[in-house]
């Protein structure tokens, strides 16, 4: 039988098709990439050549909460066909813009500075990161992980979360998940309590975007070669003070088996001693809230001239149709709104269903998910929040407003000179730093006692009553090149560069970075890494990298380093 003459020049063209269908767009199902979820498949990002990491990126675990589903619980996703790409990071969620927020353009970049204050991201915003080795291996540990930015702002593609260096050194999976903000995120309104899905009633949206994150990886996370029964649920900061919250949920029990919390708390004024700053505020607080917001929305809209007028317009409508006119208001309206009033607010609300009314009183009682846990705090939280001295008697400890500031930090090299000085930045009363009892040290280090280790150890010394794997650090490097090691040192915050392992451009990264505290510096963080990869594996955080053994609390391991070895000791 003889070849048709057409057969060769066809054949190529078919191959030509083929390679124009994947430069397109087009996949190949058999690529490590290509994984099959329960919604529909997806082909994420092959970074084996660069980092060793495949990444799929702007994952949808749920429905956008838009329209009528705003302030509803998050809905399944409904079943695709073909293949989606995973290929570039989802949008940041609604929010108004701050220092570690997304800038015009959904990363860092200078735009940060100038769009301060503004509305960005969307609504349309539930998605997910996951990083993993690019191996056979499954299996593997996963860590889901909650961004900080005081429940009003943050983005999982901010670069110092980027989860490859993590992924690869701890052998593991590591996911990152958006979740709503301010008052998209956190608000309980009596015209919104219409029931239906678990949660609707709560105000707790937000965290009910990261149990949903959670429920995905039950359904999913084998696909990417993670262990749905080894889940380390983790956050930083307000994402600490979720995942605490979650621990204590009757609705987040055999949905992570492990809980690393960073900086955060869930302490009510009631468990605290008097002087110090609760982590929660109780359900009348945040009802009280909820009525602000919208007594306010209806003035700023017009259909009344002062909010005791707006209080008798409300009671003319039924709550359906207020819930209505909220829905159908513009999202970045109703967040202007908010904050022009002192009311773009988040945090976990103890409603008694999603959180209990006293979380504390909750795990005195054993009634939280009893998992290995892992506390951790920096030595110095307070130095970030430089301008909250006026709440503790003082004048505000930055001299630069917050667009200054970030690109002071932003253009920072600290391998070369600079005229910098600590008091280009902080209040000359203030200055020396170290000045006992008025030094920047001193009225920030009010802040740290107050706010984070008061919440943090009425946390510890609860769970030590109901369980034995308790483990906390403490995290004190300050190598940052001058003036920053005065002003931030080892600052709230900073150690996620070293738990991620990325010291890139950040909004940290600039100024922990550099020449001169390299050594150190990494070598630090890959035995944070490595204590993290086994706690993530075994809900026991002991590495050989780190070189000394931790007990569990109240002994308390601290991180630090010289400029060019690590210097973990234990307290």
């Amino acid at each position: 039988m003889k070849t048709s003459p057409l057969a060769k020049p066809l054949g190529a063209l078919a191959l030509a098709a083929c390679a124009c269908l994947t430069a397109c767009g087009g996949s190949d199902d058999d690529a490590p990439t290509v994984r099959d979820t329960a919604a529909g498949k997806l082909e994420g990002v092959d970074d084996s050549a660069r980092n060793g990491t495949w990444a799929w990126k702007g994952v949808r675990f749920a429905q956008p909460p838009v329209g009528s589903l705003r302030w509803r619980a998050p809905q399944e996703l409904e079943r695709w066909t073909g293949v989606r790409p995973a290929t570039q990071f989802g949008p940041a969620c609604l929010q108004i813009g701050r220092m570690f927020g997304p800038g015009a353009n959904n990363t860092f970049d200078e735009t940060i500075a100038s769009t301060l204050g503004q509305p960005l991201g969307s609504e349309d915003c539930l998605t997910l990161n996951i990083w993993r080795p690019a191996t056979n291996d499954t299996k593997l540990p996963v860590l889901l992980f909650i961004h900080g930015g005081s429940n009003i702002s943050g983005y999982t593609a901010d670069p110092l979360y980027d989860g490859a260096a993590l992924a690869k050194a701890a052998n593991a999976v590591v996911v990152t998940a958006n979740y709503r903000l301010g008052v998209l995120g956190f608000l309980n309104m009596q015209q919104l309590n219409v029931g239906g899905t678990a949660g609707d009633d709560s105000g707790n949206f937000a965290l009910l975007d990261n149990l949903a994150a959670l429920r995905y990886l039950q359904k999913n996370i084998a696909a990417f070669g993670g262990d749905p029964d080894n889940v380390t649920l983790s956050g930083e900061s307000a994402g600490a003070n979720n995942v605490l919250a979650v621990m204590t949920s009757p609705m987040g029990k055999g949905l992570f088996h492990r809980m690393f919390a960073m900086s955060g708390g869930i302490s009510l004024a009631g468990n605290l001693p008097a002087g110090t700053s609760p982590a929660l505020s109780p359900l009348p607080v945040w009802q009280a809230h909820g009525e602000a917001v919208l007594l306010n929305l209806v003035v700023a809209d017009g259909l009344a001239a002062d909010l005791t007028a707006a209080r008798a317009y409300v009671a003319t409508r039924t709550p359906a149709q207020i819930a209505d006119y909220l829905r159908a208001k513009d999202g970045k309206a109703v967040l202007a709104t908010a904050l022009a009033k002192g009311l773009n607010t988040g945090n976990p609300i103890p409603d008694g269903t999603v959180v209990p009314t006293d979380p504390i009183a909750s795990i005195a009682a054993g009634q939280h998910a009893k998992v290995p846990t892992l506390i951790g705090n920096t030595r110095e939280e307070g130095k970030l929040f430089g301008g909250l001295l006026p709440l503790f008697g003082g004048k505000p400890g930055y001299i630069v407003d917050d667009a200054t500031r970030f690109l002071m930090m932003a253009r920072f090299d600290p391998d070369a000179a600079t005229t910098l000085t600590t008091a280009s930045i902080v209040d000359a009363s203030y200055l020396p730093v170290t000045t006992p009892g008025t030094g920047y040290n001193a009225a920030t280090g009010l802040i740290t006692k107050a706010l984070f280790e008061a919440n943090s150890q009425n946390l510890l010394s609860t769970l030590k009553t109901q369980q034995s794997n308790l483990w906390q650090y403490r995290f004190d490097w300050a190598q940052e090149a001058y003036p920053w090691n005065e002003v931030y040192g080892a600052a709230h915050a900073f150690d996620l560069a070293f738990m991620f392992g990325n010291f890139g451009p950040s909004v940290v990264g600039n100024v922990i970075g550099g020449n001169a505290n390299r050594a150190g510096r990494l070598a630090l963080s890959n035995a944070f890494m490595a204590s993290l990869g086994a706690f993530m594996r075994n809900g026991d955080p002991n590495a050989a990298a780190l070189g000394t053994a931790w007990a569990p609390w109240p002994s308390r391991l601290l991180l630090d380093a010289t400029p060019s070895a690590t210097a973990i000791t234990v307290q």
